[in-house]
């Protein structure tokens, strides 16, 4: 009786000692011994004692920063770039039977694509176009990734420092730039102040009584001011006459 007691026992403990749990953003892969035979979860699952072992992979959206690297644009510009990257894995079975160490390779398989990304590319590109070279890293690296099973869901460049003569040359740049629009802007406001002072006067020369109705609204303007300006107004038939004469004496 005691040996068949003991027997249960053994067998009770070797019954609960099988028994495993998943989370639900967990998946158990079974190896019995040493081969791969399925994959379990999320929940209460059962594996043969000692025969069976079971690996757990985490199935959620995973977050890792990819290190300052040093890198040279196609325009030879020295930069200090670094990257956050987040993928999931999507088929646990590769993620472990495929590749060591999921994790590190991901984020080695981002730096290098990075750097290469980087050295296509001038430095304007890649300060200016960063959600564009992003989406073209992030899908270099899923074509790596693929095969191990993970999903690279996104890319982004965080910080691209570049050298301190660079920026002083960059920021005459903008200065020039911002001088050369702040010259245009004034010669297009100039000519198109002439253009409206020709229109004003060939309509006034349409019409003589509007040239003095003219000369009277500037009296009157600089009369309410208060100066000791002296002002001498000629008749518009003395320079109509001048205008003849002029005309005469060319021909």
């Amino acid at each position: 009786m005691p040996a068949i007691l003991v027997v249960l026992v053994i067998a009770a403990f070797l019954l609960l000692s099988g028994f495993r749990i998943a989370q639900q953003y967990q998946r158990g892969l079974v190896f019995r011994f040493g081969r791969y035979i399925g994959t379990r979860g999320p929940g209460l699952f059962w594996v043969i004692p000692f025969v069976e072992t079971v690996t757990l992979v985490d199935m959620r959206v995973l977050t890792d920063g990819v290190e300052q690297q040093e890198a040279m644009t196609r325009d030879n510009v020295p930069i200090q770039v670094n990257a956050v990257i987040w993928y999931k894995v999507v088929a646990p079975d590769r993620s472990v039977i495929e590749v060591q160490n999921v994790r590190n390779a991901v984020i080695q398989a981002a730096l290098t694509t990075l750097r290469n990304v980087i050295g296509q590319h001038p430095l304007d590109d890649v300060l200016k176009e960063r959600e564009t070279l992003g989406k073209l890293i992030k899908d270099r690296v899923d074509q790596i990734t693929e095969p191990w099973g993970v999903e690279i869901i996104a890319v982004e460049m965080k910080n691209v420092e570049i050298p301190a003569s660079m920026q002083r040359a960059m920021a005459q740049e903008a200065e020039a730039l911002r001088e050369k629009r702040a010259r245009i802007i004034k010669a297009e406001a100039e000519m198109e102040a002439a253009r409206k002072l020709r229109e004003a006067a060939d309509e006034i020369m349409k019409t003589p009584a509007a040239l003095e109705l003219r000369r009277m609204q500037m009296l009157t303007e600089v009369g309410a001011e208060q100066n000791t300006m002296t002002i001498v107004m000629m008749p518009s038939e003395f320079v109509q006459a001048a205008g003849a004469i002029a005309k005469k004496l060319g021909s």
